[in-house]
C-alpha cells in the first residue's frame, strides 16, 4: 500500500499522451505520490489521496463551512461528490495502459449527518467487479476515529464504470 505525502498537492491536468503511457495504478500512484497533479476539481473540494492499491484507494477531508447546507451539516452534493471520486478513482486504479473509463451510474446512501468543522473523513472506494467493459465499485465514508474507536459509517455509495479505449491526441491536419 502506498500513503500520499505530506507536501501540498500540484492540482491541474495530465497530459493526454502521457496519460495513455500509464496503467491506471501508475496514474493513481503518480497523483499521490505528487508527481503527477490532481484534478482541479480537489482544488476546489479538498480532498487528499491518503493509501492507494489497485482497486482500492482511501481518500481524507474535513468539510468546511463553504460546503455547509442550509440546516449547518455537510451539504449532500459534497458527500456525493467525495463518494464519486473515491469510487471513480478505485476504477481508474485497474485500468490497463490505453484505457480510460465514464461513470454510467451513481447511487449514494445518506446515513448519518456529517457536522462542519468536525472530525477528518476517510473517503474510500473499492472495486467489487472488474469485467472487460464494466466495473462495479462502492464507496464509504466515515469518521477516521480516535483513540483505537472505529470511525462512524456516514454515507455509502455505490457506482458502475465503463471501460473505454483511449484515444490518441488530434494533432490536426
Amino acid at each position: 500500500m502506498s500513503e500520499s505525502p505530506t507536501l501540498e498537492p500540484k492540482i491541474g491536468f495530465v497530459d493526454p499522451e502521457t496519460a495513455m503511457v500509464l496503467t491506471g495504478i501508475e496514474f493513481i500512484s503518480g497523483m499521490g505520490n505528487g508527481n503527477l497533479p490532481l484534478p482541479p476539481m480537489l482544488g476546489v473540494m479538498p480532498a487528499r489521496p491518503h493509501s492507494w492499491n489497485e482497486g482500492q484507494v482511501e481518500f481524507r477531508a474535513k468539510p468546511e463551512h463553504r460546503f455547509a447546507n442550509p440546516m449547518g451539516s455537510t451539504h449532500g452534493g459534497w458527500i456525493m461528490t467525495m463518494l464519486d471520486t473515491a469510487m471513480g478513482v478505485a476504477a481508474h486504479s485497474t485500468l490497463a495502459r490505453g484505457e480510460s473509463y465514464t461513470s454510467v451510474d451513481t447511487s449514494v446512501r445518506f446515513v448519518r449527518a456529517i457536522p462542519i468543522d468536525g472530525d477528518e473523513l476517510r473517503i474510500m472506494g473499492r472495486v467489487l467487479s472488474r469485467g472487460r467493459r464494466i466495473i462495479t465499485v462502492e464507496g464509504r465514508i466515515e469518521t477516521v476515529g480516535t483513540g483505537g474507536e472505529p470511525g462512524k459509517l456516514c454515507a455509502t455509495g455505490t457506482s458502475s464504470c465503463m471501460v473505454l479505449a483511449m484515444r490518441k491526441p488530434d494533432r490536426g491536419a
